[in-house]
């Protein structure tokens, strides 16, 4: 497997401030010396033709015919995709999964396939509105397909599920009833970070609460060491238990494609260059920036970030059989993100950016806010974590107790009455999941509205599991200090501040390692 090294700094005397992510703003903070920076790597070219890749990866997929041969007259045929949980930021248009689509669909055609149905493959996330799969889907698939053969999988319709049986664990594998009965499903992926595709897409964004709550549980996220390595994770291997019982009765056809780091549009590229190559415009840009959000009102500075496109660009297109498909693209995602570091550190540092998956035109609560530190920041490792066992994980980000009542409505009883009781994963789990997973009323906003599940805040939690029980001390730089404390942590005005309330816990004089993003960097901690 290919590392890039060279992406690690030591803060010195000439080091300049360093940029760091706090929510809906930005500060420039000024690190101790010799603390560590782990930069992500500088964004690989794209492809030279997008179509022209997708067409060979489609003709010459990985372990399988190709897809043209698979298709004929008379069969049913479904396209499930990604949901708008991937890629962060939202990509420019067209959208790389409009693109595939279209292609399968021309193929299609050619081929005398007319029953063909598409599903976001949303899980328990919330329903897309029809603006966001027009966006994903491209104006033509949408105008030809939306709404009836163009919808959000729903997991609470019992009609629109099938049970195909048990894994040799134990595990029910319930998925959307169209996929199931489909002669052949194609799964159109964005592979943002390691921890997507693979057997993850079906089993889990098709699936229902009775097939979930096998891998979605305090114990399983306990185990997976760490997400970002499926060879590694237990919720990864639930999944892939499902996924390959699910091959012997049904054929996928995945296509999975890989992007560059391109995360921020071009007038915004000082946010994916080191501070020292910065030039005089960058600097105006990130000093006046992170004045100017700090003084601006919460709607239009919230608007700014959301309303953002990425530049991505695609660096891999890969087609196939599931398992070796993917194997291609995690090469190719560790090609782009993998660091080489040397060591675990006492402090790891992160600044938590203005979105994460379950947030994308909404807030960032303090239990996403959770779980994008504790969970997804946390792991961003291959091997070990970047900090020691009993280390301190010192965060940026508000933590603002403000919930959207469209989109998380769960998520305001789950912080203010089940909090309040405990923040053990596993008790909370055994005393409140089922009630939450079936209250009535969630499901019914679930269903007909925009609202994410009502278990959903609880799997945020349990994403958290494995860092709240690996380290010993965490504390949130400019952190809401009652919402920390209802969520067990502690809050620090200031980095100082911060490094002295965690000096009971890692000493005086620790190492510190502050992982610099975004974009992604896996850190393969030797």
């Amino acid at each position: 497997m290919q590392v890039r090294p060279g992406f690690v700094l030591e803060v010195d005397e000439r080091t300049p401030p360093l940029l760091v992510h706090q929510g809906e703003g930005l500060t420039l903070e000024r690190f101790p010396l010799g603390t560590r920076v782990v930069y992500p790597p500088e964004s690989l070219p794209g492809v030279a033709d997008v179509d022209a890749a997708i067409a060979a990866a489609l003709e010459h997929p990985f372990n399988c015919e190709p897809l043209r041969v698979l298709l004929r007259p008379g069969m049913r045929l479904t396209i499930a995709f990604d949901d708008l949980s991937i890629p962060l930021p939202r990509m420019r248009r067209p959208d790389v999964r409009q693109r595939i689509i279209e292609q399968v669909l021309t193929l299609a055609a050619a081929a005398g396939v007319d029953d063909v149905q598409l599903i976001a493959a949303n899980a328990l996330h919330r329903r897309m509105t029809a603006a966001e799969i027009e966006h994903i889907v491209g104006e033509r698939v949408f105008r030809s397909f939306w709404p009836d053969n163009l919808y959000n999988h729903d997991a609470e319709d019992r009609d629109n599920l099938l049970h195909i049986g048990v894994t040799d664990h134990g595990e029910d594998v319930e998925i959307n009833r169209r996929a199931a009965e489909s002669d052949l499903l194609v799964y159109v992926n964005v592979n943002l970070v390691a921890m997507d595709g693979g057997h993850k897409s079906v089993p889990i964004g098709l699936a229902s609460y009775n097939s979930l709550r096998h891998h979605h549980n305090s114990h399983t996220m306990l185990r997976s060491r760490s997400f970002m390595d499926h060879t590694r994770s237990e919720m990864h291997s639930s999944a892939w238990r499902m996924g390959r019982f699910l091959a012997d009765h049904l054929k996928i056809f995945h296509v999975e494609t890989t992007l560059n780091n391109a995360c921020f549009p071009d007038r915004y590229s000082f946010l994916t260059r080191r501070e020292w190559e910065w030039s005089v415009k960058d600097q105006a840009m990130a000093y006046g920036m992170s004045r100017g959000l700090a003084a601006m009102p919460t709607r239009p500075r919230r608007k700014i970030f959301h309303d953002l496109l990425a530049d991505y660009q695609v660096t891999g297109v890969f087609a196939g059989e599931t398992e070796a498909t993917h194997d291609q693209t995690i090469a190719s995602v560790h090609r782009q993100q993998l660091v080489e570091v040397d060591g675990q550190s006492d402090v790891l540092v992160v600044g938590l950016p203005y979105v994460g998956p379950y947030n994308v035109n909404s807030v960032m609560n303090p239990i996403l806010a959770t779980c994008m530190g504790l969970g997804y920041f946390f792991n961003m490792y291959r091997g070990r974590p970047l900090v020691r066992h009993q280390g301190a994980m010192i965060l940026y980000h508000p933590v603002t107790p403000e919930f959207s009542q469209l989109h998380h409505p769960s998520y305001v009883d789950f912080f203010s009455e089940v909090l309040a009781e405990s923040t053990d994963p596993a008790t909370i789990e055994a005393k409140f999941e089922k009630q939450y997973a079936t209250d009535p009323w969630y499901v019914h906003l679930y269903r007909t509205s925009h609202a994410y599940h009502g278990v959903h805040p609880f799997y945020m939690w349990y994403w958290a599991a494995h860092g709240m029980d690996h380290l010993g001390d965490v504390v949130w730089v400019g952190g809401d200090r009652a919402a920390c404390a209802r969520m067990g942590f502690r809050a620090a005005s200031t980095f100082a501040d911060a490094l002295e309330m965690v000096s009971g816990t890692v000493g005086r004089d620790p190492s510190i390692t502050y992982l610099h993003s975004p974009p992604h960097a896996i850190a393969d901690v030797r």
